[in-house]
């Protein structure tokens, strides 16, 4: 069994572990009210996303999400979250030094001893779903977790979703595949976008990813018979019977979003497989992103 497999096998008990962790860290989360910014990179940056229209859906206070690299320093926020499985990605280390003094920053990591601890004025230590893997999978979803658990969206029949996500095996020649596209809506936007990236580090595939709504609008043009669209939440009324009619393949995600996600990472280690790859050494990539001074 791959590092990636044994890690993705794990999120049950890493979700339920996070989810009894969230009042305890609530004082460092983003309180009722706040402006707040969401940062990452890659894989962080897509939970951003997810975490940001989460929040503000929830009436919760206006919530944006953005890339490390691209925050707007010009705008006020009441506190910024940055997620870093490693702790040492050069943007957001570059960030948190930036908004020390200015603004409360708050970081969940996985590793108690890196650099963001002393960059960040409050840190959250997800240790129980640190990874040894290269591709993100269960630091990643544990940290939206507590996020979700902290708004109080979180339930146990979640953890039950993604215990069928890993034991109901896949659509039979979904991994025969040529390409796969995944559609969001509100929050699962940012799933999709990080169902895409999955798949191209774990499998080198061709994949995309938009709100859903936005399909019809020139990316349909690519579904064919060898391809799949795969929505993660509830999809928009005709959209499946249109993806149909190309003579696409149309995946209805049926589980809870963030179990859906672990359907598409288990799909990633097969089509892996498939063709041959290690999803332990996925091509041109480090755990951590370091960038020489």
């Amino acid at each position: 069994m791959t590092h990636v497999e044994d890690e993705l096998n794990s999120q049950p008990e890493c979700w339920r572990r996070a989810a009894g962790q969230a009042r305890a860290h609530a004082p460092v989360l983003p309180a009722p009210g706040e402006r707040v910014a969401v940062v990452g990179c890659g894989t962080s940056y897509f939970m951003a996303q997810a975490a940001a229209a989460l929040r503000e859906g929830a009436g919760q206070g206006e919530t944006d999400a953005f890339a490390a690299s691209e925050f707007p320093h010009h705008r006020a926020y009441d506190r910024v979250v940055a997620l870093t499985r490693s702790g040492t990605t050069t943007e957001v280390l570059d960030l948190l030094g930036r908004l020390k003094g200015r603004t409360r920053t708050t970081a969940l990591t996985a590793d108690p001893a890196t650099p963001v601890l002393s960059l960040a004025d409050d840190t959250v230590v997800l240790d129980h779903a640190d990874e040894r893997s290269v591709v993100q999978t269960r630091f990643a979803t544990t940290a939206l977790t507590l996020l979700r658990a902290h708004l109080g969206l979180h339930t146990e029949a979640v953890v039950d979703d993604a215990r069928t996500a890993l034991d109901t095996p896949l659509p039979e020649g979904l991994v025969e595949c040529a390409q796969f596209t995944f559609l969001g809506r509100g929050w699962t936007v940012g799933l999709a976008h990080e169902a895409g990236l999955k798949m191209r580090e774990a499998a080198l595939a061709w994949t995309e990813a938009y709100p859903a709504m936005e399909y019809r609008h020139g990316p349909i043009s690519i579904s064919t018979a060898s391809t799949a669209t795969w929505m993660i939440g509830d999809a928009p009324e005709g959209l499946a019977a249109q993806v149909r009619d190309t003579g696409g393949r149309w995946i209805e995600g049926t589980l809870d979003p963030l179990a859906e996600l672990v359907r598409v990472q288990r799909l990633a280690v097969a089509v892996a497989a498939a063709r041959g790859l290690d999803p332990d050494r996925p091509r041109h990539l480090t755990r951590s992103v370091v960038l020489a001074p």
